[in-house]
């Protein structure tokens, strides 16, 4: 499944874009887990907070 310190893909994309290639954000990284999940965008360190179910219903998949 996934595990703290995991990277994930979301299936909405955040709304910050990379410089490098233009494209939207979609790489973020588990920060805190417990009832609540936290994760971090690595492009912008923007932090979102959400429920476990709200997670796993928007998560796409995990990158390695």
């Amino acid at each position: 499944m996934y595990d703290l310190g995991d990277f994930v893909e979301m299936k909405k994309p955040h709304a910050c874009v990379v410089k490098a290639t233009g494209k939207k954000a979609n790489r973020w990284e588990i920060v805190r887990m417990g009832a609540d999940i936290k994760i971090l965008c690595t492009n912008c360190e923007h932090l979102v907070m959400m429920t476990r179910n709200d997670f796993n219903k928007k998560m796409k998949n995990r990158l390695d």
